[in-house]
């Protein structure tokens, strides 16, 4: 690593505006900043997932995804560089039919809940959702990889698999929609 931060504050962000990988200063609530910061927020949802009991299998995963993650925050901080390959959305694939083949087939929609691991593994679904419209957004004023916003599509589907695998390693149910029901 040859770049090591001496100093946490700068400074330099107190006017509201913030430097991206490449050097150049953009607002800090500019459509590429916001996808990072939700890519960020995503990672430290899984963060969340880690610390709660789960399978060294999804442990792997997630640590996996997590490096995958900084990588992406690279890619989006320096505009034109390109760090999601093919090969990143198509691992997600195969690792996500792998789980997925281990589950019943689903028969109704489930809500966010169960075991910790699972709620926390659902917020981390949602924020991959987020980061994904945001990534949207962005593509609609400058140029971004496909792939990165394949990433993220992928990502959710396999958050959603894993919320059901971390309830069923817990022996906890899923908790399932109930059409109508009121207070």
């Amino acid at each position: 690593m040859g770049f090591r931060l001496t100093r946490i504050y700068t400074r330099t962000g107190d006017g509201g505006d913030t430097g991206l990988g490449d050097g150049t200063r953009v607002a800090k609530d500019a459509p590429r900043v916001e996808v990072l910061g939700v890519v960020d927020e995503l990672n430290c949802a899984l963060g969340l997932v880690l610390v709660e009991p789960v399978s060294d299998e999804v442990r792997d995963c997630l640590t996996a995804v997590q490096h995958d993650l900084f990588d992406l925050g690279g890619e989006l901080s320096i505009p034109g560089y390109t760090a999601v390959t093919e090969r990143h959305v198509t691992r997600l694939e195969e690792v996500l039919d792998r789980f997925n083949a281990t589950l019943e087939p689903l028969k109704d929609f489930i809500l966010p809940g169960g075991s910790r691991a699972a709620a926390a593994c659902h917020l981390a679904r949602t924020l991959a959702r987020r980061a994904e419209r945001r990534m949207v957004t962005l593509a609609a004023s400058e140029a971004v990889s496909p792939l990165a916003q394949q990433y993220l599509n992928r990502l959710s589907d396999l958050l959603f698999v894993l919320c059901r695998v971390t309830n069923r390693d817990a022996g906890v149910a899923d908790v399932l929609w109930q059409k109508g029901r009121t207070l």
